[in-house]
């Protein structure tokens, strides 16, 4: 199965707002994206206070990760991206 980064965009939002929708991925995973296994997030902050977050997800295919981002809503979907390969420091002798 392909994983995929996702680049989403969700303003000024603040972390309890964040949360629900959080909350809402997990919902709508368990119950219609049963396909799809979100690992895990990174999420930062710019210097204007806006929250972006960085999402790994395993899933059958871009289209699938669109969709449930959609559903979710709350927030712009910037990027998806394919991941070709991870890579750590001890791959390089470190």
């Amino acid at each position: 199965m392909s994983r995929y980064v996702l680049e989403r965009n969700w303003g000024q939002m603040d972390e309890d707002e964040l949360a629900r929708y959080a909350q809402r991925s997990v919902k709508l995973r368990q119950e219609s994206f049963t396909d799809i296994t979100w690992e895990h997030s990174h999420v930062v902050s710019g210097t204007d206070g806006t929250l972006k977050s960085f999402c790994i997800y395993q899933a059958p295919s871009e289209e699938r990760v669109r969709e449930h981002a959609g559903q979710v809503g709350g927030h712009l979907l910037e990027h998806v991206y394919e991941i070709g390969a991870t890579v750590s420091p001890k791959d390089f002798g470190g």
